[in-house]
């Protein structure tokens, strides 16, 4: 059987059944995906940032920040009289896109979006069976609901713009 595939974009969430599945690109973005083994039933993230950070609540969440698209899932889920305790929790992203740009002692984005991840997870009580997390570079996540497998394939940034690598010049540049 062919699966249906679904494009998740930055701010997006999915929730779905079997012979779905669920793709999406991450660069310091975070991919929550959680599944039911037995009712095959899975959710999927892609969250730009973990939280609001310190602005009033919104009227209406928002699946661009981690907190609120993990609340919208869990919603959904039950909704669909799923025992979300009885989910497996999988995280991906959290890279450094810009390792070289950062000041000495500050976390990057990425860092901070992924370890937030676990945290709300672990406070609503859900396992994390997996995870592929931080590192430099973007990944990309696909996610097959009936089976719950997540295939996470990470395209590392070249050497040039990592920290403390200089960029490398051309021939014609460097005549």
């Amino acid at each position: 059987m062919s699966a249906d595939t679904v494009l998740l974009q930055p701010g997006e969430y999915f929730v779905g059944n079997a012979g779905q599945r669920v793709r999406t690109m991450l660069g310091s973005c975070v991919s929550v995906t959680l599944w039911h083994a037995r009712l095959r039933v899975g959710a999927m993230s892609h969250s730009l940032l973990f939280s609001r950070a310190g602005t009033a609540p919104a009227a209406t969440l928002d699946a661009r920040y981690g907190d609120e698209a993990l609340t919208l899932m869990l919603r959904e889920l039950l909704a669909r009289k799923v025992v979300v305790a009885q989910c497996e929790a999988k995280i991906f992203g959290g890279g450094d896109m810009f390792p070289a740009q950062h000041k000495r002692g500050a976390a990057a984005v990425g860092r901070r979006n992924g370890e937030a991840a676990r945290e709300l997870l672990q406070r609503q009580g859900i396992e994390v069976v997996s995870e592929s997390l931080f590192g430099f570079g973007h990944r990309q996540i696909v996610f097959d609901i009936e089976s719950g497998h997540v295939w996470s394939r990470q395209l590392r940034l070249p050497a040039w713009l990592l920290p403390g690598q200089a960029p490398q010049q051309s021939a014609r540049q460097a005549a």
